[in-house]
């Protein structure tokens, strides 16, 4: 993903350096040290991070170190012109805590105070944490476990965890607003998710939501509006790589193999137009449409289809399964985020996992709980390994991501999802070589097009994700870390094939614990708060709820260890249950972006 896909520059983490502001011995004895700290934090988020596009994260320091308020505000003019949107506080000392503090309201705050023995760094913390407090803005506060001598330029474990946990999150946060979420279509088959909600993506994302009318796309395919040579190009591309599955419809629903090469044309050309849709094409203004060419900034996107588009027109799958991967005609590139039936709550959970991975994510049904009695009953045979307590079909109607097959690997062999700058040509070639685009079902959907069917590899560490509008509350957030996990394969084709023959499928398997939503696959299955799930690579329950704490979004459902849990230091005085002390923290601080 290029910045071009966007307006505007991406947003920076400001680095501040505070100091004791008492000159003629004090002061001087601190400058190297405190200024050391905020280079070693500079150094470890520049080496660690990087932006959807693939290139490193920018930091900003300060001219100076900060003792006073001359000096803060000076750094905070800097920072403004700079688009620092997240900011870490360092010090290894005492400071003027109100006089030193980020008092700007639109950034995210961390303060990092060293744990050290000669100056009492963990006083300042305390002290600026109780004043962000006190003043309304909430801050995180980061002090190591263990004592560490002056002179060190180390960075411990625990601390170095938590600075990237929270400037993952916070830039996460910063990188969406300003962007948008394009609603192609309206409501998709009574699907809740799929009524945009304006307000939440205005006053807790910082974004804006345009809506277009589907028959745009159609306007576009008529008169002409897309890239000619690409779409040669695109066509090409799939007539080659994209291996066409068996048809499973009934003879008098088959189309002729004429009006099967006419819907790879029209889903192709879907995609083109989608894409431009989502992110503008320069080449649409030197053919003359230079209005079309602009887009719509848009950072993640929804696509209606049933039943006003699929009744009559090809599906939409391939236009979804192919931009949500990271790779196309065009090569290999980031992928664009795109919601099926336009459920734009499930989409913001992709996006959610989106930028904290840098990666894919898969859409899904969460359809289908599978008890281990169940299993046995219907294939004769016992379910074992991670599965043996029951697994849950994640599965829709054939657009979810290549990426998510599970055929990219790590350097020991294990299936993983991949940052797009590290999947090779041969892992491009393993997705697709792993894919058949089956012709749609036309009972769901009678325009025809094509479903991508795969089988995700086991093994993978992925995390379940669902945002949830609830009325009177608000938003809610619920996650479930777990696996991907296989069947043997009779017993998988006996499952899968009652549900459809050409859709791709995920089995996948919850972390359990003793909490009442975890204490088996069940209770997770019977308290998902809709019926799509955001399914992420990797285990990052942890920042996604640093994430959410930061829109003030609570979390109301998730397996992951107290340890483990990073919110803004003044969430402790909301009480000793995390739980609730997020809720009422979030009631209490409001929306971060409402005006």
């Amino acid at each position: 993903m290029k910045k071009e896909r966007f307006q505007g520059e991406w947003p920076k983490i400001g680095i501040r350096p505070t100091i004791d502001g008492r000159m003629g011995g004090v002061r001087e004895s601190l400058e190297n040290q405190t200024m050391n700290m905020a280079k070693s934090v500079v150094d470890l988020l520049e080496a660690t991070l990087k932006y959807p596009d693939g290139t490193p994260v920018q930091c900003v320091v300060t001219d100076t170190t900060i003792g006073r308020v001359p000096e803060s505000a000076a750094c905070a003019e800097k920072f403004r012109r700079e688009n620092v949107a997240v900011t870490i506080t360092v010090t290894p000392c005492w400071c003027y805590g109100s006089e030193t503090m980020d008092m700007d309201s639109h950034t995210i705050k961390a303060v990092w105070g060293f744990n050290g023995t000669e100056r009492p760094g963990a006083v300042y913390l305390a002290a600026v944490l109780a004043a962000h407090a006190q003043k309304g803005l909430p801050a995180f506060g980061i002090y190591g476990h263990d004592v560490q001598d002056a002179g060190t330029t180390d960075i411990p474990a625990d601390v170095k965890e938590k600075l990237l946990r929270f400037a993952r999150a916070g830039m996460a946060a910063a990188v969406m607003r300003g962007k948008s979420y394009l609603s192609i279509g309206a409501v998709c088959m009574g699907i809740a998710g799929s009524i945009v909600d304006t307000d939440f993506f205005e006053d807790y994302l910082g974004m804006r939501c345009e809506g277009i009318d589907e028959v745009e796309i159609i306007r576009r395919m008529t008169l002409g509006i897309y890239d000619r040579e690409e779409f040669e190009k695109a066509v090409a591309w799939a007539k080659n790589t994209c291996k066409e599955g068996e048809d499973n419809n009934r003879s008098d629903l088959q189309k002729s193999r004429e009006e099967k090469d006419g819907d790879w044309e029209f889903v192709v050309k879907m995609a083109l137009i989608v894409k431009d849709l989502m992110s503008g094409n320069p080449k649409l203004k030197e053919a003359g449409f230079g209005e079309e060419a602009l887009g719509h900034n848009a950072i993640a996107a929804g696509f209606q289809g049933q039943r006003q588009w699929t009744d009559f027109y090809p599906n939409g799958d391939f236009a979804e399964a192919i931009l949500n991967s990271s790779f196309d005609w065009t090569g290999i590139r980031a992928p664009y985020i795109l919601a099926t039936e336009n459920d734009a709550l499930n989409g913001t959970a992709m996006l959610f996992g989106h930028l904290l991975t840098n990666a894919a994510a898969i859409f899904a049904d969460v359809r289908t709980y599978w008890s281990p009695e169940a299993v046995e009953r219907v294939t004769g045979k016992k379910l074992t390994g991670k599965a043996e307590n029951g697994i849950i079909h994640l599965i829709n109607s054939g657009a979810a991501t290549l990426d998510g097959y599970g055929r990219q690997s790590d350097a020991s062999g294990n299936p993983v999802m991949k940052p797009f700058w590290e999947i090779t040509e041969n892992e491009v070639k393993a997705c697709l070589d792993a894919t058949t685009w089956v012709p749609a079902n036309r009972e769901y959907f009678r325009g025809g097009g094509f479903s991508s069917k795969f089988l995700t590899r086991a093994g993978m560490p992925c995390t379940m994700v669902r945002l949830n509008l609830v009325k009177g509350l608000g938003p809610a957030l619920q996650l479930a870390e777990g696996w991907t996990v296989e069947l043997e394969p009779d017993m998988h084709k006996i499952l899968d094939d009652r549900t459809d023959k050409g859709w791709p499928t995920t089995w996948f398997v919850p972390r359990l614990t003793d909490k009442d939503n975890f204490r088996d696959v069940y209770s997770v299955m019977n308290n998902w708060g809709a019926n799509h799930g955001a399914i992420s690579y990797g285990h990052i329950g942890a920042d996604l709820i640093t994430l959410a704490s930061i829109l003030r979004i609570p979390v109301c459902m998730h397996n992951i260890e107290d340890k483990d849990i990073f919110r803004p230091a003044s969430w402790s005085a909301f009480g000793m249950d995390k739980e609730g002390a997020d809720y009422r923290a979030c009631l209490t601080y409001g929306p971060m972006f409402k005006k």
